[in-house]
């Protein structure tokens, strides 16, 4: 949608945007055991559904359109949409598969109506699965892979065709663990809505800044950024402070807008996050003073009171300045690799001097040509998958 394209464009020209926070720690408050998910339609599902977010855009709508409302009156420019898990593949678990369009269709709704209320923007949110294309979850058999490519890829597309006709302004594909999967649904959203500009958000499953792929979020930048995002950013797993040196790597090298949200800090003893909104604001307050970010927003853990203060940490300051594209052959295995025209040699992304980025964090033995690969000059049929050795972990927790 253009007019959405140039809203939301306007709005990054002239100060830093602001996203709403985390669901699941607002959800864990107010809706406590089975039937208060289960509602009077699914009292009788032979199935649990209690920890099925999604499933209350259909049970309890008054409850999420309360959760969108408190974000926009926290002062945030863009609500994401209840959605995180709600694809064919992610309500397996629940035996929900035949309801998880009408999930999204709903989510996107409850958003569109509370946004219009604001004047805000709806993000579809398209969040990641519990099968990876790129790993397989077998130990002794590292080519088996429990979904196809095309598996995925309809799964979402599904998934998007709801939120579309739900009336989300933008498609968030978030928390993106691994980036065959991240591929499956941007080739979704080209055949489902490509009216709809996209946001592509990298998540570090630790401190080594990669993710489950095995990639640097340089690499992965190279290996998406033939879908020419509106937005790229970084998102979950990490709290702000950890997930500084990625956020600047990417602000280095993506010229288009980047965002960041991080958690509420990283995750105490029992899993929960408790980092106050003062410290966690202050984190991106920094963020914004030093340049590097257009948007930001919260994942796990944050609330409305976060969101109000990082409103008011980022109120006046100047947003990121989007670099030029530069022109240059990139490729993307675990590392970043660039050709350049005034030298022979490779050299890493972002023009800095040539070199080959050391091996970081538990996968620096594997081979670099992961399934997420790719150059960023033109677009590429995705590469077949069975090139992973490691078993699957489980994937981040919904925000």
């Amino acid at each position: 949608m253009q007019d959405t394209r140039e809203r939301l464009e306007s709005i990054l020209r002239q100060r830093i945007g602001v996203l709403d926070g985390s669901w699941g720690v607002l959800i864990q408050k107010r809706v406590r055991g089975e039937e208060e998910y289960r509602g009077d339609r699914f009292r009788d599902h032979p199935r649990d559904v209690a920890g099925n977010p999604d499933l209350l855009n259909l049970t309890r709508p008054d409850m999420v359109r309360d959760i969108h409302r408190s974000y926009f009156e926290a002062g945030a420019d863009i609500a994401t949409t209840n959605t995180f898990t709600a694809t064919r593949i992610g309500q397996a678990d629940y035996a929900l598969e035949d309801v998880a369009a009408e999930m999204s269709l709903e989510g996107a709704r409850l958003a569109r109506e509370v946004a219009d209320e604001f004047g805000g923007l709806v993000a579809g949110s398209v969040g990641p699965l519990n099968v990876s294309l790129s790993l397989s979850p077998r130990v002794d058999d590292p080519a088996y892979r429990s979904a196809t490519f095309d598996q995925v890829a309809e799964a979402y597309a599904e998934q998007i065709r709801a939120l579309r006709e739900g009336g989300s302004d933008l498609l968030l594909i978030e928390t993106v663990f691994d980036t065959l999967n991240a591929k499956a649904a941007i080739v979704a959203a080209q055949d489902a809505a490509p009216e709809l500009p996209l946001w592509l958000s990298f998540t570090a499953v630790d401190k080594s800044g990669r993710n489950l792929s095995g990639q640097t979020v340089e690499a992965f930048w190279i290996s998406v950024e033939h879908a020419r995002p509106l937005v790229v950013g970084v998102n979950c797993s990490l709290g702000a402070a950890e997930m500084r040196p990625f956020v600047e790597d990417l602000a280095q090298i993506a010229p288009t807008w980047v965002a960041c949200y991080p958690n509420a800090g990283l995750p105490n003893a029992l899993g929960e996050h408790d980092e106050l909104p003062e410290d966690t604001s202050r984190f991106l307050g920094e963020f914004a003073r030093d340049g590097l970010v257009n948007i930001v927003g919260g994942c796990c853990g944050t609330t409305p009171e976060h969101v109000r203060q990082i409103v008011a940490a980022v109120d006046g300051v100047a947003p990121r300045v989007v670099p030029e594209r530069r022109a240059a052959t990139r490729f993307s295995g675990l590392e970043p690799l660039e050709l350049r025209d005034d030298s022979r040699s490779a050299a890493g992304s972002g023009g800095r001097a040539p070199r080959r980025a050391p091996p970081r964090g538990p996968r620096a033995g594997r081979p670099p040509t992961p399934p997420g690969g790719g150059v960023h000059r033109a677009p590429a049929p995705p590469p077949p998958p069975g090139q992973e050795t490691a078993a699957l972990p489980a994937p981040p927790a919904s925000p």
